[in-house]
C-alpha cells in the first residue's frame, strides 16, 4: 500500500469541520498557545499527553494548520462507526500487548508506514504514554515515538528535516459540558539521524536518549503532579492566587496564564512539602478556612471583588440582563427540545465509563453527536407530519438547533448575572464580612507569594 501525507480530501474537511463544531459546543473555552513554534515545512512528530481519551487527538486535528494521521489501537478499526472515522483520517493502526488478540509483531509494518510517511514530509500524532489515563501526572514513555523519529530521521540514506513538536492538553474540567481547555505546543526537537542496526532499527541507547529528550519536552507543557493530593492543594490556591491577581490588573485570567501558575506551584509543592512542611499544612487549612466562610455566603473565589460604584453595577446589571431576556423565548423552546437528549448523553456517559473518568467526554460528545441530530430530525418530522409542508420541515431543521444554542448562552449568561447579583448584595449587607474576606484572600496571595520564593531559591541552590 503506498504511504502519503495525509491531505486534506472532502471527506476528511467535512470530518474536521464536525470535530471542530463538536469541540466548540462541548467547550465554551478553547485556547491555544505556542501555535508559532510549530514549523510551517518539513516533517513533524506530534506527542501529546493523554488524559481525556478519543477527544485529545481531536484537538491536534481540529486546531493544527496541518493534516495529521493519527496513530490509533487496532481495536479503534474494527468498532463501528468509530472505524469508518480513524481510516478517513488517514490513521495507523497500533497493536498493543494490552489488547487480547492482537499481533504485536504487525507493529513493525506501523513503523516501516510511519518513517515512510515522515520522509515525505509528512506529520503524525502519537500518545506516547499508550493509554489515556485519570493520573495527575504523565505515565512512563512507551519507545514508539523515539524509534519512530529516530528511524525516520535515519532509514535510506535520507536527511530530513524532522522536527519532535510535544503538545500539552490542559483541561479545567475534562467532564463537564461548557467547561475550557487549552492546547499547548512546546518547543520543537530536531532528531539527527544515528546509524541503524542490521535489523534496520535504532540503536537503543539512541532511542532512549530521545526517549528522555521527549519526556522532558512534553514535562515542560503538562502539569506533573505526583498527587492527586498536591493538585488539589495547588488547584485550590492557584484560583485564590489569580483571583487577588485578577484584581490587581483588572484584566481577565486566560487558561495560558491559569496552567503556568499551576506548573510552578507544582514545581515548587515537592520542596515546599519537604522542606517547609509545617507552613504548607498551615497554608492548606488557611485556605480551607478561607472556602469554608466564602460558602457560608454562596461566593466563588474569583466573584470576590469589590464593586463599582452603584451605576456602573447597575449599568453592567442591565447590559447582561437585556440580552438574556431577549434570549429567554428562544432559550425556553431550545430547553424543552433539547432536554432529554442532554440527559441522555449524560446517562450513557457515566453508565458505559464505569470508573473511568478519562472517557466520560469521549461518551458524552459521541452519544450528542446521534442524539441531538436525531432530535432535530424528529422535529422536522413532526412539522410534516402535522403541516404537510417542506418549508417548515426546513424551518425546523434550522431553527431548532439555533435555539439549543441560545439556552446554552442564556444559561451562561444566567449563571454570571446570579454570581454578580450575590457578590454585589453581599457586599451591600454584609461589607464588614465582605473585607475581611479581601484582606483573608490578599494574606492567603501574599503567603503563596512567600512560599513560591522560597521554594525557587532553595532549587537555585
Amino acid at each position: 500500500m503506498e504511504i502519503v501525507p495525509a491531505k486534506s480530501k472532502p471527506i476528511r474537511r467535512a470530518i474536521v469541520a464536525l470535530l471542530s463544531l463538536m469541540l466548540r459546543v462541548f467547550y465554551r473555552h478553547i485556547e491555544v498557545a505556542g501555535r508559532e513554534r510549530v514549523p510551517e515545512q518539513g516533517s513533524i512528530l506530534y506527542v501529546l499527553n493523554h488524559p481525556n481519551a478519543l477527544v485529545d487527538p481531536v484537538f491536534i486535528l481540529c486546531l493544527t494548520t496541518r493534516p495529521v494521521s493519527f496513530l490509533a489501537k487496532s481495536t479503534l478499526f474494527r468498532m463501528p462507526v468509530i472505524s469508518y472515522f480513524v481510516r478517513a483520517l488517514d490513521s495507523i493502526p497500533v497493536y498493543r500487548k494490552q489488547d487480547a488478540g492482537e499481533d504485536t509483531g504487525r507493529n513493525r509494518e506501523t513503523f516501516q508506514k510511519c518513517r515512510e510517511l515522515l520522509q515525505q514530509g509528512g506529520a503524525i500524532a502519537i500518545c506516547p504514554e499508550g493509554v489515556s489515563h485519570d493520573e495527575p501526572r504523565l505515565r512512563p514513555l512507551k519507545s514508539g515515538a523515539a524509534r519512530i523519529a529516530l528511524g525516520a530521521a535515519s532509514a535510506g540514506g535520507r536527511n530530513i528535516d524532522l522536527r519532535v513538536v510535544p503538545c500539552g492538553l490542559y483541561y479545567t474540567s475534562k467532564t463537564t459540558f461548557r467547561s475550557a481547555a487549552l492546547l499547548y505546543f512546546g518547543e520543537p526537537l530536531k532528531i539527527e539521524p544515528v546509524a541503524l542496526e542490521e535489523d534496520g532499527e535504532p540503536p537503543r541507547e539512541a532511542v532512549a536518549a530521545v526517549s528522555q529528550q521527549i519526556e522532558r519536552a512534553l514535562r515542560e507543557v503538562v502539569l506533573n503532579a505526583e498527587h492527586e493530593e498536591a493538585l488539589n492543594t495547588i488547584a485550590r490556591a492557584e484560583r485564590i492566587f489569580s483571583a487577588e491577581a485578577q484584581e490587581e490588573t483588572d484584566s481577565q485570567p486566560n487558561l495560558k496564564r491559569e496552567f503556568e501558575l499551576r506548573r510552578r506551584f507544582i514545581e515548587g509543592y515537592a520542596s515546599l512539602r519537604a522542606r517547609a512542611p509545617e507552613r504548607l499544612s498551615a497554608l492548606t487549612s488557611r485556605i480551607t478556612r478561607y472556602e469554608e466562610e466564602l460558602d457560608q455566603v454562596g461566593i466563588d473565589p474569583r466573584d470576590l471583588t469589590v464593586p463599582d460604584s452603584p451605576r456602573a453595577a447597575v449599568s453592567r446589571a442591565i447590559r447582561r440582563t437585556v440580552p438574556s431576556l431577549l434570549l429567554l423565548p428562544f432559550a425556553v423552546v431550545g430547553t424543552a427540545i433539547h432536554y432529554p437528549a442532554y440527559k441522555l448523553a449524560g446517562f450513557f456517559a457515566h453508565k458505559f465509563s464505569g470508573s473511568y473518568d478519562d472517557v466520560i467526554s469521549t461518551i458524552k460528545i459521541l452519544a450528542a453527536t446521534l442524539l441531538f441530530p436525531l432530535t432535530w430530525a424528529g422535529a422536522g418530522l413532526l412539522c410534516y407530519l402535522f403541516l404537510h409542508d417542506w418549508k417548515y420541515v426546513l424551518a425546523a431543521l434550522l431553527l431548532v438547533p439555533l435555539a439549543g444554542y441560545a439556552a446554552v448562552r442564556f444559561y451562561e449568561e444566567l449563571d454570571r448575572f446570579i454570581a454578580g447579583a450575590r457578590a454585589l448584595l453581599f457586599f451591600i449587607t454584609r461589607r464588614w464580612f465582605f473585607k475581611k474576606l479581601l484582606v483573608e484572600r490578599r494574606a492567603i496571595h501574599e503567603e503563596i507569594l512567600s512560599l513560591g520564593n522560597q521554594a525557587v531559591s532553595e532549587v537555585g541552590n
